[in-house]
């Protein structure tokens, strides 16, 4: 259930019919060391909160107000930097004791709603369900670097080529009822294997977050079809639309685990590796095991031959969900979409024998830290391909 400051973050947005959503990256908190600092902003959609269009071989400024969730205030700066650089950067009245911009911060949801080019009201939302409950709710999901909401305001350019696009209608077209998740999550695969060209040739990273974020598209597609009548016609009561709404939500967070899931399933059956989704018979119900639960049962069976895969969107707060799950095998693995996690984190997972898997282009999102390594997607299918070897 959301708190009450992601209800708040959720009702501004709608309110001003703008947002821009991100998670905090280690380079945004200054875990990186680089000399850049502030808040980065994503120049496509610049509009939203600023006066200056991008123009190379310039710095351009604009001084703005931002209320922060515990009711400070700064006085910061939005620059785009066209000289050395080419982006835009909230910074500004940013000093030590700013409670969001520190290392803790990492992986956390931005939400920056720009009332105008003067003043911005932030929220920062550090729990897995405030952060599903914001996306769901603005129809968002952040898997490479933003979200935008922006329902009123100029489509932004479409990135997706035109044979996606057809891909998609016709699969909409054909359907009167919601299809399951594994319909969804084939569609997509089958879209991106027909019209981007080599697809098959990209890494096991590549592939996971093209498929993620092409099959939200196509669940909003989907969406708008079948939920259209429902949300435009006149509701019975308050506790009618309040059960709608529900529902709509629930859906739109239950999907993307389901997706990641049955996308990381395609890539194991891809590399021909033997595994379990769902195990329900085994304690805790491990996401994926590999390679059977039969093997998990024989207590013959070597345990350093065995694996064990919490499959998470996010996980913030929900990694230690792992450690309750398939008991036998005592190091656990995490595969994950979350845009960084602090440093603290990243050294309790390491305490708890958790290893970390993320998809590569997430990996400059996280903060170095002496002794924890990230796991690469395709680093981790070569691994279980030599472990399940006889």
């Amino acid at each position: 259930m959301a708190s009450h400051l992601a209800v708040r973050a959720i009702e501004d947005a709608v309110k001003h019919g703008k947002a821009i959503i991100k998670f905090l990256s280690a380079n945004d908190v200054g875990a990186t060391r680089s000399n850049q600092s502030g808040f980065l902003l994503p120049k496509g959609a610049w509009e939203l909160y600023s006066p200056h269009a991008p123009k190379r071989g310039e710095n351009l400024k604009s001084t703005v107000s931002v209320l922060w969730p515990n009711g400070s205030i700064t006085q910061s700066c939005v620059t785009w930097y066209g000289r050395a650089k080419s982006e835009y950067r909230l910074t500004g009245g940013f000093n030590s004791e700013f409670p969001f911009i520190d290392a803790d911060s990492v992986g956390s949801l931005l939400v920056l709603v720009p009332v105008n080019h003067a003043n911005f009201v932030a929220y920062v939302l550090d729990t897995d369900d405030d952060i599903a409950d914001v996306q769901a709710a603005l129809g968002l999901e952040v898997i490479d670097v933003w979200g935008v909401y922006n329902p009123a305001g100029a489509a932004l350019p479409e990135t997706e080529n035109e044979c996606i696009d057809r891909q998609f209608r016709e699969f909409a077209a054909k359907i009167s009822g919601w299809p399951n998740t594994e319909s969804i999550s084939g569609a997509t695969r089958s879209a991106l294997l027909q019209c981007i060209r080599d697809f098959i040739r990209k890494t096991a990273d590549a592939k996971l977050v093209d498929l993620m974020e092409q099959e939200f598209r196509l669940f909003k597609l989907v969406e708008r079809q079948l939920c259209g009548p429902e949300i435009q016609r006149v509701f019975a009561s308050v506790d009618d639309f309040v059960r709608t709404a529900s529902s709509i939500m629930n859906r739109r967070k239950s999907r993307a685990g389901w997706s990641l899931e049955n996308h990381v399933a395609h890539l194991l059956t891809e590399a021909g590796i033997p595994f379990a989704p769902r195990a329900s018979e085994i304690d805790g119900e491990p996401d994926i095991l590999i390679p059977s639960i039969e093997a998990y049962n024989d207590k013959r069976f070597p345990v350093e031959k065995l694996c064990m895969v919490g499959v998470k969107t996010t996980c913030k707060d929900r990694w230690r969900q792992v450690l309750k799950e398939g008991k036998r095998v005592p190091a656990k693995h995490i595969l994950t979409m979350q845009r960084g996690i602090s440093s603290k984190q990243l050294l309790e997972m390491k305490l708890a024998s958790v290893t970390l898997i993320v998809p590569e282009a997430l990996h400059k999102e996280y903060p170095k830290v002496p002794g924890v390594k990230l796991v690469k997607v395709a680093e981790f299918i070569d691994w279980a391909g030599k472990l399940v070897k006889v």
